[in-house]
C-alpha cells in the first residue's frame, strides 16, 4: 500500500493539495490583514473562518478527484513504456509502441523508443548475417583443422586409454601367474583389472562424446538433439523429458550455435549436477525461438559461477547466445537444480 502511495499519480495529487493549501494560506493572510487594518463592516471573523472552512471541505475532495482522473492517462502511458522496455529486454525487438497523437513529451519519448527498437532489430539482423558468414568460414576452417584434431585425439588416446590398456595387459599377465600360487592375491588383482577396464571405458566414452561433429551434417537441429539424447540415454541413467515444436526452423549458423550451447549444458549436467531428470523444451514463438533446459541436480550459486574465471563453459554459452542476438538466462540454487532459458530472435 505504501509503495503505491509513492507513485507518480499520487505525487501529482499531493502537489494539487499543496497548491490549494498554499493558496488558502495566502488568501487567509489577505483576509486577516483586511480585517485588522481596513476593518470593513461586512468582514467578520466568523465569515473568514466559515469561508476558509468551506473552501477546504469543497476543494480538497474536488481536487483529489480531478487530479486522480487526469493522471489516469499518464499512469497508463508510463506503464506502457515499462512493459515495452521489459519486452525489449526479453529479446522481442519487433514490438512497437502505439502513438497517442497528442504530440506531447511522452509521445516524443514513445517515438524515440520505437526508433531504438528498430535499431536493435536491425543490429540483430546484422549480427545474424555476420554469424552466417562466420559459419561459412568455420566450415572451411573445419577442413583445415582436421589433421590437427586427429593429432590431438591420437595424443589423448595415447595418454589416457592406451596407457590404461597397457597397464591392464601387464596386470592380467601377472594375475595369470598368481592364480595357482596365490589365488587370494590374484582375486584382488582381478578386481583392480575390472576397475581399470571400467575407467578406460569411461575415458573412451568421453572421447567419443567430444567427437560429435560441430556441424549437424544436414540432419537439422531437432533431429541432431534427439540423436544426442538417444546416445546419452545409452551411456547414462538420466531420464529425459523433451517437448519440441515441429515448426521450429532456424538458419544453419543458428542451428550450430544452439546445438553447441545445448551440448555444453548437457555436458555440465552429466559432469557436475548429479541429476536424475532433465527437461528440455524448444518452442516457436511469434518472433523468436525459446529453449528451456532444467535438471533436478545439486545446483550451485549461478552468479558466482558466471563471475568465476574458470567457468569457461557457462561463459561460452552466454557469448554464443549473444553472438546471434539472443538472451541467455541462468538460474540455479544449491539443492534446487539448474534452469537455463535461451531466446533467439528469428
Amino acid at each position: 500500500m505504501l509503495k503505491h502511495l509513492k507513485g507518480i499519480r499520487f505525487q501529482f495529487m499531493r502537489m494539487e493539495l499543496y497548491i490549494i493549501y498554499f493558496s488558502l494560506l495566502v488568501i487567509s493572510l489577505i483576509m486577516f490583514f483586511t480585517y485588522s487594518v481596513l476593518q470593513p463592516q461586512w468582514l467578520t471573523l466568523q465569515s473568514i473562518f466559515l469561508g476558509l472552512g468551506l473552501v477546504v471541505l469543497i476543494m480538497t475532495p474536488v481536487s483529489l478527484y480531478v487530479s486522480f482522473r487526469k493522471t489516469k492517462d499518464l499512469k497508463e502511458r508510463l506503464q506502457t513504456f515499462s512493459v515495452f522496455l521489459s519486452t525489449l529486454s526479453q529479446g522481442k525487438y519487433s514490438a512497437r509502441l502505439l502513438h497517442y497523437e497528442k504530440e506531447d513529451e511522452l509521445d516524443t519519448i514513445g517515438s524515440e523508443l520505437n526508433d531504438l527498437a528498430k535499431k536493435l532489430q536491425d543490429q540483430v539482423k546484422s549480427l545474424q548475417k555476420l554469424a552466417d558468414e562466420k559459419s561459412e568460414y568455420a566450415q572451411q576452417a573445419h577442413l583445415a583443422a582436421t589433421i590437427e584434431e586427429r593429432q590431438r585425439l591420437a595424443r589423448d588416446l595415447h595418454d589416457a586409454v592406451s596407457q590404461q590398456l597397457f597397464a591392464l595387459s601387464m596386470m592380467s599377465q601377472a594375475t595369470v601367474k598368481l592364480i595357482d600360487q596365490k589365488p587370494e592375491q590374484a582375486k584382488g588383482q582381478v578386481k583392480e583389472i575390472a576397475d581399470m577396464a571400467l575407467q578406460a571405458q569411461n575415458e573412451m566414452r568421453a572421447l567419443l562424446l567430444h567427437l560429435r561433429p560441430v556441424h549437424l551434417t544436414g540432419e537439422g537441429l531437432q533431429a541432431g538433439l534427439l540423436s544426442l539424447i538417444e546416445e546419452l540415454k545409452k551411456k547414462c541413467t538420466l531420464n529425459f523429458e523433451t517437448d519440441f515444436d515441429a515448426s521450429v526452423q532456424v538458419s544453419q549458423s543458428k542451428e550450430e550455435h544452439l546445438f553447441r550451447m545445448i551440448q555444453e549444458a548437457l555436458s555440465n549436467i552429466l559432469r557436475h549436477a548429479n541429476a536424475h531428470k532433465v527437461v528440455m523444451k524448444m518452442k516457436d514463438h511469434q518472433d523468436s525461438i525459446y529453449i528451456h533446459i532444467s535438471d533436478d541436480g545439486e545446483g550451485f550459486h549461478s552468479e558466482e559461477q558466471l563471475k568465476n574465471k574458470t567457468s569457461y563453459g557457462l561463459k561460452t554459452m552466454k557469448e554464443r547466445c549473444e553472438e546471434i542476438g539472443g538472451t541467455f538466462r541462468l538460474k540455479s540454487k544449491e539443492g534446487e537444480g539448474t534452469y537455463i532459458d535461451i531466446r533467439i530472435p528469428k
